[in-house]
């Protein structure tokens, strides 16, 4: 079905009002010839310097929301960079404890190895790679990605469309890898935990050449490790090369490739019923799992790039990026579906599936950004462009006996015959292809006034099938313009407003499992940032709104399956206000803290999607302790508003054909950490989470028919011995 004519999407008068504004950037930058241009003056604070190096919670600057280095001030959104220092601080070895901690971001985990993430409110599609987007095929993540190796993770909150091809108004979540240094550094990481988890992460970095102009850098590591979960366990093994080469004086080549897997055995497939027939909740033991002893979920994920890089006169440079990441997944599961009886336990039946995944995607990514003279100021332009390619293949092989009765959750131990595939066989094959065009200019009005404006063109053609039905769609030069405003105060305080419009396609299937159609809205932001302590603090004060149609919401489940299908909602409004305070606050103490609070409403002005909290907080730290050299001590919590979700109707007792409401209290999780150099080059570690031993439902995004959730982790400790050359 082609939809080249877009009516919904309205935007050609303020489409064209910032191609106006940003034509004189470019036409300057065309027709200067051999002028010399006034040089932007790029000081060392807003210089990308790795994270790793500084050891601080702060960072420079950031990529996510442009292609310009913007600092703190200069970035008109709200921006949470987690880097290396805090991921060590608390063993945050994967990208869920990472999200957890980062202001705003819920992750929400439906099953042991598959997650989404929301911001504001709605999901967390847009995901990139040093800059680079990936267009979003599924909007979840499988497997566990490990930390081990990125330098720190970037969170811009808001709509990101001018960088990403849509204006997704939740976050735009950007992994910047870890890159090779010139001196040779080496380190070695070795951690043992509950559950008889063991880790190993081996880190060597420095020059290949004898000039020094090639140099190279390879992560390794390894992590096997048993859970609180009956039966589950998960065994990673990755690695990561990465070589630079000077090329000559002004030209640099990268070339780097990852490999990850994660293999585990009785993963969730679905999880734990949460309310008996009555309507009454349940309440299961924290380790009860419905896997069998005989399922897997095995995921590889391959990551190539190749960047060139290239200064060029008048301070302008161009970058060019080839990407591809491969995502392969095979697996046995096997889901139980059902609502149990409150006396007996008895009403769950079996549904044992295989099922295999291959998405690979490439990304061909090229701009060129630099100054130039306009009105007596200095300004900066970027120009890009950015193709790819998405091929998803997946297959569903169903097994015998579904719909078998099983045993209550009490008293299953996961013996199950493993059965035979040979039930039916559905899949998918389809291809997404997507070009965009993008111009962003940053102009300084005044000494104390800049503006940000730009616009992305976007051609999308989706072309295949998904389980017997046609996924075709197109979409010809969908605009998403941007424009920003940042006002400095003084020295030390600026505030800003942004604007962006939306345009979202959606990888929700209705209940004809054809994908819905793009989101359409706006969103708005007005902020306060500001820089303390020598800059070596910052602080931001956001509000927020967003007024999207189309929004896709849960409705049910396909018959027979876990997998939930969807509806468009229109009139979907999210407002609210973000707070955030990172930095060194003394030469002892580094504190993050962060502060969400989100109001969402449908048309009608009536609370939607109770499943996000309205309010949420994090508060970490450290503290170097005086007069014990070495020594260091610090804390973590996160904390949540009460969530709810309404999950269908009792069928059983006094209440039967009333809605039932699953609730989760508002609760908070503590963790703690102790940090010691015993010795030259030597330190100890010791991180204990849930010291409270808190019980908690991890997420309610999933209702109806597919009503599951698990708990979250109880108390539990690892410790980290690291050498570092």
């Amino acid at each position: 079905m082609s939809r080249t004519s877009v009516p919904t999407f309205r935007r050609n008068a303020l489409f064209t009002a910032i191609v106006c504004a940003t034509l004189p950037g470019f036409v300057a930058a065309q027709e200067s010839g051999p002028t010399t241009l006034e040089a932007l003056d790029v000081s060392a604070d807003r210089s990308q310097v790795s994270s790793e190096s500084t050891g601080s919670y702060t960072s420079g600057a950031t990529t996510t929301s442009m292609k310009m280095e913007l600092g703190h001030r200069e970035t008109p959104q709200a921006v949470t960079v987690i880097t290396r220092e805090q991921m060590d601080d608390f063993a945050q070895n994967d990208i869920n404890d990472v999200l957890e901690g980062t202001t705003g971001v819920t992750v929400e985990s439906v099953e042991t190895d598959r997650t989404y993430y929301t911001s504001r409110g709605f999901d967390i599609n847009n995901f990139q790679y040093d800059g680079v987007g990936l267009p979003a095929v599924y909007d979840n993540v499988q497997g566990e990605l490990d930390t081990a190796f990125f330098d720190r993770v970037e969170v811009v909150r808001g709509a990101n469309g001018l960088m990403t091809g849509s204006g997704n108004p939740s976050a735009t979540v950007n992994f910047i890898r870890k890159r090779p240094t010139a001196e040779t550094n080496a380190s070695v990481a070795v951690t043992g935990g509950s559950w008889d988890k063991k880790r190993i992460v081996g880190d060597v970095s420095g020059a290949v050449s004898e000039s020094g102009a090639v140099r190279g850098r390879v992560v390794a590591g390894y992590e096997d490790k048993d859970s609180y979960l009956d039966r589950y366990s998960n065994e990673k093994q990755m690695f990561y090369g990465v070589l630079e080469a000077d090329l000559t004086d002004t030209t640099l080549l990268t070339l780097g490739h990852s490999i990850q897997t994660s293999d585990t055995d009785s993963p969730l497939w679905g999880a734990l019923p949460l309310f008996f027939t009555d309507g009454t909740a349940t309440d299961f033991a924290r380790s009860t799992s419905t896997a069998s002893d005989w399922s897997y979920w095995d995921n590889t994920q391959h990551n190539s790039f190749v960047e060139l890089q290239q200064e060029l006169a008048g301070g302008w440079q161009a970058k060019g990026t080839v990407f591809r990441l491969e995502n392969d997944s095979e697996s046995e599961l096997f889901y139980q579906f059902g609502t149990p009886d409150p006396q007996t336990g008895e009403g769950l039946m079996a549904y044992p599936s295989q099922y295999d995944l291959n998405v690979e995607q490439w990304v061909v990514d090229a701009y060129a950004t630099g100054p130039f003279n306009l009105a007596s100021r200095t300004h900066e332009l970027v120009l890009g462009a950015t193709w790819s390619r998405s091929e998803t293949v997946d297959e569903s092989r169903f097994g015998q006996g579904i719909g078998n009765p099983l045993p209550p959750l009490n008293e299953w131990d996961g013996n199950y015959p493993r059965p035979t595939f040979d039930n039916g066989v559905s899949g998918s094959d389809w291809t997404d292809r997507e070009t965009s065009t993008y111009a962003a200019a940053r102009w300084t009005l005044t000494d104390d006034l800049t503006a940000i404006t730009g616009v992305r063109l976007t051609w999308l053609d989706n072309k295949g099938t998904s389980y017997g039905t046609e996924k075709t769609t197109s979409y010809d030069a969908v605009e998403t313009p941007y424009a920003g405003l940042i006002y400095d105060l003084n020295d030390d305080h600026s505030v800003y407003a942004s604007y962006t419009e939306i345009f979202t396609p959606q990888t929700e299937l209705d209940i004809n499992r054809d994908r819905l159609d793009p989101i359409d809205g706006v969103n708005y932001e007005l902020g306060l940032k500001s820089e303390f302590a020598d800059d070596r603090v910052n602080t931001t004060i956001a509000l927020f709104q967003t007024e999207q149609q189309n929004v896709a919401e849960a409705a049910g489940t396909f018959p027979g399956t876990a997998d939930p299908y969807y509806r468009g909602i229109d009139g979907l409004q999210s407002e609210g206000v973000e707070l955030e305070f990172v930095g060194d606050v003394t030469d002892r103490i580094q504190l993050f803290a962060g502060y969400t609070y989100v109001n969402i409403e449908d048309t009608d002005g009536n609370s939607a999607k109770s499943f996000v909290p309205e309010h949420l907080a994090q508060l970490r730290g450290t503290w170097k302790v005086p007069g014990v050299e070495g020594l260091e001590v610090g804390s973590k919590v996160r904390w949540q508003s009460s969530i709810s979700q309404e999950q269908g109707v009792a069928t059983t007792g006094p209440n039967a054909g009333a809605t039932i409401v699953t609730e989760q209290e508002s609760y908070a999780v503590v963790d703690v950490m102790a940090s010691y150099d015993f010795a030259r080059d030597w330190n100890a570690t010791l991180n204990v989470n849930n010291v409270t031993d808190e019980k908690y439902i991890e997420s309610l995004k999933k209702f109806g028919a597919s009503a599951q959730g698990f708990y979250g982790a109880p108390a539990n400790a690892s410790l980290t011995v690291s050498w570092v050359y």
